[in-house]
């Protein structure tokens, strides 16, 4: 059965094209700085948003129209295999992500549930296969089940910080037996709803252990795909223990993990925490820990991860001039941790808007690496901080100078005068790339 039959493979046609099911400023084959747009942007579909979000949202029932739905779970989650793939192959997307949630059904027990995820990443290797597709990274969903009200690294119960362990334990072996190429953990529920009864220290302790757990387990089972955390500062805990990229550094720092982990970064996470991606990135950036990054953006008007696709040209070609200062993602790669409006509940939207996406990332990456190109980010910089090439700059930069001296100088000298950073024709210019 071909769940998209009324699309054929989407092809890059230019920006002056009518046609909804092409690209209009991705091309694969395109060559830059060397390498081709695909092998740069290195996108991927996210499992969850796209095969099993139903289009409901607290105000109303599911909308979207799918045709992978079976006569009962197992039957839908072999369908959808099937047309993920499909999906994947339009797009011409090498990779994808998913929880083990998304892929399979929970069944009655830990162990039907164990069960169950075998057969699906069975079926998913026999069609990586055929495809040529490949792991971006896989995790597991340790937030959605009841038994993780109060957490999973960080609950109260050690019996259920057993059944997390064992959910990572399998995601591990499925990220083995899939080739996966990066591994995450997102903790949904890792934070508190108030601290009249929490000890958070206790509990970032335990996350530490858990997180060392892993580790040792994939040496021993012989599988090192980059292990990432993916920072939120809230939903649905209050707060939540890896709040943003600094926060979340620190942590790695205070349990001497930061050599075993990198970090995965979400625009709309980055926007909750009161920050923008570009900063979010930039901070991970200056950790040498930024490994991949979900694509998606908020609705400034509403104060919840919204998950949108991403068509704001602005903020990703800021975004991809610090992805373009780190050298790239590999391993890592864009994954589009987004899903389609409630209004667009139609089988067709699924392509359309991850072509909206892939087409904004394309236009932002050219934009940036004309920023680069041109040195505009560089010029700036040299501009602010020229004083630090003068004898005294280079004095404090090579450790010279002390207190005392610093303060000898000051007194000797005149009121430095200050340049204007000129910020609104700076913008102004920056416009003229987009």
């Amino acid at each position: 059965m071909k769940y998209f039959p009324e699309v054929d493979k989407i092809k890059y046609e230019g920006p002056q094209t009518k046609n909804m099911f092409a690209f209009r400023q991705y091309d694969p084959n395109e060559m830059v700085l060397g390498k081709t747009m695909k092998e740069h942007l290195r996108f991927s579909i996210a499992y969850w948003h796209t095969m099993t979000q139903d289009g409901s949202d607290p105000f109303g029932d599911p909308v979207n129209q799918r045709t992978w739905l079976g006569a009962d779970p197992m039957e839908t989650a072999r369908n959808r295999v099937n047309a993920f793939f499909e999906l994947l192959e339009k797009l011409d997307v090498e990779y994808f992500c998913f929880h083990d949630v998304d892929i399979a059904p929970a069944g009655n027990s830990l162990a039907e549930f164990f069960a169950n995820l075998d057969e699906i990443t069975d079926l998913i290797k026999e069609k990586m296969a055929q495809t040529d597709t490949k792991l971006l990274w896989n995790t597991a969903n340790m937030f959605s089940h009841p038994r993780y009200v109060n957490g999973a690294a960080s609950t109260n119960s050690a019996e259920v910080y057993a059944i997390a362990a064992a959910q990572v334990k399998k995601g591990l072996d499925i990220s083995k037996k899939l080739g996966g190429i990066n591994y995450v953990f997102w903790g949904g529920r890792e934070g508190y709803e108030t601290l009249l009864n929490t000890d958070m220290q206790f509990e970032q302790d335990n996350i530490a252990r858990f997180f060392k757990m892993a580790v040792d387990y994939c040496k021993k089972i012989d599988h090192h795909p980059q292990l990432l955390l993916e920072p939120k500062p809230k939903e649905p805990s209050k707060h939540q223990y890896d709040f943003d990229a600094a926060k979340t550094m620190a942590f790695l720092q205070k349990y001497n993990l930061a050599k075993d982990f990198k970090l995965n970064l979400e625009a709309n996470h980055a926007t909750l925490a009161g920050h923008t991606f570009e900063h979010e990135l930039s901070v991970a950036r200056s950790y040498n820990a930024l490994g991949s990054i979900d694509a998606n953006q908020g609705d400034m008007l509403l104060g919840w991860d919204t998950d949108e696709f991403p068509t704001n040209v602005y903020d990703v070609t800021l975004a991809m001039t610090e992805v373009l200062e780190n050298g790239g993602l590999a391993p890592g790669g864009i994954n589009f941790d987004a899903k389609v409006r409630r209004s667009s509940f139609a089988m067709e939207d699924l392509l359309l808007a991850h072509i909206a996406g892939m087409d904004t990332f394309a236009r932002a990456f050219k934009n940036a690496v004309k920023l680069k190109e041109d040195g505009f980010f560089e010029e700036l910089k040299e501009k602010r901080y020229a004083s630090f090439k003068t004898e005294l700059g280079a004095k404090i930069l090579n450790d010279e100078m002390d207190l005392a001296s610093l303060t000898e100088y000051a007194l000797q000298n005149p009121e430095p005068k200050l340049a204007s950073s000129h910020i609104e024709y700076v913008k102004n210019r920056l416009n003229d790339y987009l």
